[in-house]
Order: structure tokens, then sequence, then C-alpha cells
């Protein structure tokens, strides 16, 4: 496939440089573009949201999740950049006129880690240990296994918030192994690996968003050569039951899927803010497919939140 320049923008933190960058890598590959055309032929242009300057106070209090993709958005409608790549949990499941997602690329590591000094687990952790967090989710999952934590605040870059456990500031943070392994960290970060059976990950975690202009099939046709079928049937289900509940970051919500063989396995779960309240749903889908997925996984999400009631 032959293809002129395609304008990549993303967000100018590291981890957003550093996913995009594997992403462009793998769509050149695809393409057969060489090393030394790929900054010619597949720009990256950072641009910075809201999302990376409010630092200051939790996401729920200044907007929610669209202030991490409004100003893409943007520059995606008016034909500033050609696509947008975000980390898909950061992505609205109600896009703008205009926007549509793409099929996913390959999902990396979609657990939680817990991040001290010296790799502690949760058990392990002092009484009153301090956690730094701006997660609800994170905060009520943590607080439903050890009521005793303190939560505190901690927002900023993968860097800024290991920095803080290093100086002592807090005991304790929880992080997205994908980000510590795309930034090349995990292996020099104390850390211990969350089961994502019992603390189900944010939904979408680990995979990247691909957003691009409605009716853009130039870019459409450029990124199905990287889809990953698997990937793309568990952030179906994920997104509609994220949906179905109308969950944004002022709920706390958490999903695991494992799409196999087949089979799309599917718990998730919703908890009150202290996490000392909670309903999970288990279901699996026979025979899942890219058509079947969403809805699937909507249904699971009315079905919760029946429950909850």
């Amino acid at each position: 496939m032959t293809i002129e320049q395609i304008n990549i923008g993303a967000r100018g933190s590291p981890l957003s440089l550093a996913q995009t960058g594997w992403l462009r890598g793998e769509l050149a590959q695809a393409l057969g573009i060489s090393p030394d055309a790929i900054d010619a032929k597949l720009p990256i242009n950072p641009i910075v949201t809201q999302g990376d300057k409010i630092q200051d106070r939790a996401l729920l209090e200044a907007g929610g999740k669209g202030l991490f993709t409004k100003e893409l958005d943007e520059a995606l409608l008016d034909g500033r950049i050609d696509c947008a790549i975000h980390s898909m949990k950061d992505v609205p499941t109600s896009l703008p006129d205009g926007i549509v997602l793409l099929g996913c690329p390959p999902r990396e590591d979609r657990r939680d880690a817990l991040i001290t000094k010296d790799g502690k687990s949760l058990d392990d952790l002092p009484y009153e240990a301090k956690l730094g967090t701006a997660s609800l989710r994170r905060t009520a999952q943590f607080l439903r296994e050890r009521p005793d934590l303190k939560i505190g605040l901690l927002r900023g870059n993968v860097g800024t918030r290991i920095a803080k456990i290093t100086s002592g500031e807090f005991d304790a943070t929880i992080l997205a192994m994908a980000g510590l392994k795309r930034l090349g960290l995990l292996e020099k970060t104390p850390h211990h690996a969350i089961d994502p059976q019992n603390m189900p990950p944010a939904i979408a975690q680990g995979s990247l968003a691909i957003t691009a202009r409605a009716n853009d099939k130039r870019i459409a046709a450029a990124f199905k050569l990287i889809e990953d079928e698997t990937t793309t049937i568990e952030i179906l289900a994920e997104r509609e039951f994220l949906r179905a509940l109308d969950g944004s970051c002022r709920t706390a919500i958490g999903a695991y899927t494992q799409f196999s063989n087949g089979n799309l396995y599917f718990k998730g779960e919703i908890l009150n803010d202290d996490g000392s309240q909670y309903v999970d749903i288990i279901e699996t889908l026979e025979n899942a497919t890219i058509k079947n997925a969403g809805k699937f996984g909507f249904d699971l999400g009315i079905e919760l939140g029946k429950l909850r009631e």
C-alpha cells in the first residue's frame, strides 16, 4: 500500500510520545516505510491538552475524561492532523460528530502495579500507609481490601509519581503496567503486579485508541493493516459496558476481559467511593465477534446497573 504523509497527533507527555512512537513504528512496517523516511511520512505532532495542564486536582473536579482529548479532537476536525493516538481509557464513550474510533492495535499488559520503594504487596504495606492516586476506581478497590489506608491526591506523569514514592512523600501509588513497559521502566521500578481478577483494571487499560475523521478511507485503510481482532473485541465489550453504566471518572468501575478460542470472558464491577459496597458480574460469550461483543458488554452493564439498585 502506497501512502502519502499521515500527520499523527498525540499528547506531549513522555508516555504518550513513547506509545505513539511504538504505534508509528508498527504502522511504518506495515506500510513498508523505511526508518529514514518515517519522520517525513509519519510525523508526530505533540499537542498539550487541558488534562496535562491541570495537576492540582482530580480530573473529575475539572471536567472528566474529555480533558485529555478535546484539543486533539479540534486538531483532527480542522485538518491539522489526520489521526490522533490516545490511551483508550482516556477516550469518552461518546465521540464528537465527525470523529470515529478505528480498530485497535495489539493490547499491552492491562494490569495495575503497586509501586513502593521495595516492591511490597498490598498486604505488606504498613498500617495506615499513605497511598497516592487520583483514580476513584483504584481508591475504592484498595480501600475495599485495606480500609486503613490514607489516600492522598497524586497526579502527574509516570516519572513524577515514581519520584513521590522515592522521596517518601507517599508510601505507595498505583500505575498501569502498560505505561511502565512502554517507558522502559518496569525492570527499574520496584512493583507488585495486581491480580486483575481481584481488582479489575480501568476500562480498556493497556489499549491504544486511534481516532480519525469519519469517512476518511485513506487513514482507515492504513490503520486496518495493524488492527488486532482480539483487542478490538475486548475493547468493544468493555466500552459498551461502561456506556451502559453511564460511567466516567466520577464512577468507580473496572472490567477484566479475555478473548480466547472464540470465547469472551468478562468480569465487571462497580463500587462506591470507599469500596465498602460493590457488585460484580461474570459472564462468558461463546462465539464472540466484532459484531456481537459490543451488545454483550452493553447488556452486562445494564444487568449490573440493575443489581446495584
